[in-house]
């Protein structure tokens, strides 16, 4: 399979066509609110690995609803600092909230992590002590219906991690033709039936538009193979994980994020990446041994840090977690 659909992200129009909210029947009456949440994933090994104290900047790329930030902050007493960075406005309004106590040691701002260095170059001078990046979709996101990101939730199908952007996964679905979709399916979500789930959107979409996650669901069902509907996961988990990252162009944010990050960084200050998917640990694991390589850097988990057993069972969202962690040791230019 190529790889042009990783290159091209979401940049790529499948379609000359304007793109547009997805919509459906009854969906705005499952609408509901839910406090922004998150459980963080291996807080005390953040918080450890970080070697979080007082008079030093913090810097959280995913800020979410702040559950790390504030562990990092506690850490950091009395005079830590963190700075706090998150794409999506509803976790932007819940980090300022459930971070207030904390006063000006706490600066949050709404933006991509891909732009990490500008960020932090237009509100400090100087280096960052220590960094994490969690790339988990947040509790709220999964569970919000509206937002689109769970087959297990009927909503319209959205996914955007930050509702600006110009496509969601209805346009997708709407606008790609088969050969595309397959390679989203494939490319992004790993999935054997690619083909074939492409395929039955494409029919399905002849007869009526596919414009909620349970349209979605109903076509991956039908189309793949009795045996695989009998798994362990979901048939559906690999085509939203697919549309998910197609639609944010996750990958291609988080190689720009790798590309500058660790050149932010104090001499002994790390850098903490918590990934969730194969496709993510592969860009994460190459990137901290391409900077270890050029001298200057040292990969500080020579072997990739899992969630404990008893984490897993109270938070089984954590079950994936991988955590690596980078160490400057040259000087900051």
């Amino acid at each position: 399979m190529p790889s042009w659909v990783f290159w091209k992200g979401i940049l790529m129009a499948c379609s000359s066509k304007e793109p547009r909210r997805p919509e459906g029947p009854d969906i705005l009456d499952t609408r509901m609110v839910l406090k922004f949440s998150h459980t963080p994933v291996m807080l005390s090994e953040v918080v450890s690995f970080l070697k979080c104290s007082a008079r030093k900047l913090y810097v959280d790329a995913t800020v979410g609803g702040g559950g790390h930030a504030k562990a990092i902050l506690e850490a950091s007493q009395p005079s830590g600092r963190l700075f706090g960075i998150d794409q999506d406005p509803d976790a932007v309004r819940a980090a300022l909230e459930n971070l207030k106590l904390f006063g000006n040691r706490v600066t949050i701002r709404q933006g991509s992590f891909s732009k990490i260095g500008n960020l932090v170059r237009e509100t400090y001078s100087g280096c960052i002590d220590g960094m994490l990046l969690d790339l988990g979709v947040s509790s709220y996101q999964l569970d919000m219906p509206l937002r689109g990101f769970s087959f297990g939730k009927a909503g319209p199908l959205d996914m955007r991690m930050n509702p600006d952007l110009p496509m969601s996964a209805a346009d997708v679905v709407r606008d790609c033709n088969e050969e595309e979709l397959a390679g989203i399916i494939f490319e992004f979500g790993e999935e054997r039936y690619a083909k074939r789930i492409a395929n039955g959107i494409v029919k399905r979409r002849r007869i009526s538009p596919i414009v909620t996650t349970q349209d979605l669901v109903q076509v991956v069902l039908a189309s793949v193979p009795p045996a695989a509907r009998r798994g362990k996961i979901h048939p559906a988990t690999r085509t939203f994980q697919a549309l998910r990252i197609y639609v944010n162009n996750e990958l291609g944010e988080l190689k720009n994020f790798l590309e500058d990050a660790p050149s932010l960084l104090c001499p002994e200050g790390r850098l903490v990446i918590i990934d969730y998917h194969s496709l993510e640990d592969r860009l994460v694991k190459r990137a901290f041994r391409d900077w270890e390589r050029r001298g200057g850097y040292k990969v500080v988990t020579k072997r990739v840090v899992t969630p404990s057993d008893e984490e897993t069972r109270k938070n089984r969202r954590s079950r994936s977690a991988k955590l690596r962690v980078l160490e400057r040791e040259d000087q900051y230019e």
